[in-house]
């Protein structure tokens, strides 16, 4: 019989051309392809779709009933289906209406990548890795690491039982991978979070100037300092900046959650950050030194701290001030601490006095037992009266001449 019942002997048959056309057929549409067709039947078998081919397309029963009411079609409505396969065993066209719509969710959530638009979603499942929420019909992953308060260092099963707790919440997130052919739609609302401080940065970088006085919350400390939020952005306060007087660490000052006026030091638009002081906001000792003190005037404080060169005495105001070595006693001891110690009081000269760079030099050296005891006498005799000069800053000493 062949392909056509017409003999080969009939002048009008074409062998060539009637496989030319099976091959067509055959090669018309290939699964995956989306097609547009509208609907003429609605029936047992499913949706029949005209989609302009030899053939009519078919959304087999079951996938019409799983759209639900929400997504109900009825005849001349104009669709847009997904072959899923060429030819099934009765020669249908199988078409998918689901399929079709996740393709362009694919096409929307690359775009959407591209762009670095924001996805909001409301999470809808968790598994041992992450959280899933939804994109259409796709569904979205967001990697634990990739989930801003999720805390660290939990076990297996705290970590389950901590990510179901974000089911119902709405996220705000980043698309960082789109891969349809593995089925990957990855997410991050770290990288979001990131990027929206990152403009509020921006934003905050345009507003202040070095000099203004802002609120902000303490939002965590480091070694080198402390991060304050200033509403959506983070500032620096340097550990230098947080105090006048020496800071070992930010915790001596300020804790996380602290609410605390701040002042602008610096403003890097281009490394976009924000330098923040809290010293600033208080007075300043060394003005007070420079108005209450001059060289040759005595002073007293506590050894803060022994370094091979000397040692640094903290002033009542909590300044520190160098005693080096050389200024110790004559000859210089060999090493510091075979005279001085942390906690030890002295009483010293001050022979260098530099309130612009924050320096001041002291000396112990060539000072008497008497010079002591008349300096003690006089600093009792002024905290009576409630005075607060220097004890000896009226009285000259003859052993100024001789440093």
């Amino acid at each position: 019989m062949g392909l056509n019942s017409q003999s080969s002997d009939d002048p009008s048959f074409d062998f060539a051309a009637l496989l030319e056309e099976s091959f067509e057929q055959l090669e018309e549409v290939s699964r995956g392809d989306l097609l547009t067709g509208t609907v003429l039947a609605v029936d047992d078998y499913g949706i029949i779709v005209d989609v302009g081919l030899k053939r009519d397309g078919v959304v087999p029963r079951h996938e019409a009933d799983s759209l639900g009411d929400e997504f109900s079609y009825k005849v001349g409505d104009t669709i847009t289906v997904m072959v899923v396969n060429t030819e099934d065993r009765e020669g249908n066209l199988i078409v998918s209406i689901q399929q079709a719509r996740a393709s362009r969710d694919w096409d929307r959530a690359r775009r959407q990548m591209e762009r670095g638009d924001l996805h909001c979603a409301r999470v809808i499942d968790s598994n041992r890795g992450g959280l899933i929420v939804p994109y259409g019909e796709l569904r979205g992953f967001v990697p634990a690491s990739h989930i801003v308060g999720l805390p660290r260092g939990l076990d297996e099963q705290e970590r389950i039982e901590a990510l179901q707790t974000f089911i119902g919440r709405e996220l705000e997130m980043k698309i960082i991978e789109v891969n349809s052919r593995r089925r990957r739609l990855v997410l991050s609302q770290r990288l979001a979070q990131r990027e929206a401080r990152e403009e509020a940065k921006k934003r905050l970088l345009d507003e202040l100037k070095v000099g203004d006085v802002v609120m902000g919350t303490v939002s965590s400390l480091r070694d080198f300092g402390a991060f304050v939020d200033l509403g959506g952005a983070d500032g620096l306060i340097h550990v230098s900046e947080l105090a006048w007087h020496r800071v070992n660490h930010p915790s001596e000052i300020v804790k996380p959650g602290d609410q605390i006026q701040t002042y602008i030091l610096q403003l890097d638009h281009e490394q976009q950050r924000i330098g923040l002081s809290l010293k600033r906001l208080l007075p300043n000792p060394w003005e007070e030194i420079a108005r209450d003190h001059g060289l040759g005037d005595l002073v007293d404080g506590t050894v803060s701290r022994v370094v091979s060169f000397g040692a640094f005495v903290e002033l009542d105001n909590g300044i520190e001030a160098l005693l080096h070595i050389s200024e110790i006693s004559e000859p210089p001891p060999q090493r510091v601490e075979d005279v001085l110690n942390p906690g030890d009081h002295v009483v010293a000269r001050i022979i260098n006095l530099e309130p612009r760079r924050q320096r001041m030099g002291l000396s112990i050296k060539g000072l008497t037992d008497a010079d002591r005891e008349r300096y003690y006498r006089r600093k009792r005799e002024q905290e009576s009266r409630g005075e607060d000069d220097d004890p000896l800053a009226e009285e000259p000493v003859a052993e100024a001449d001789a440093i």
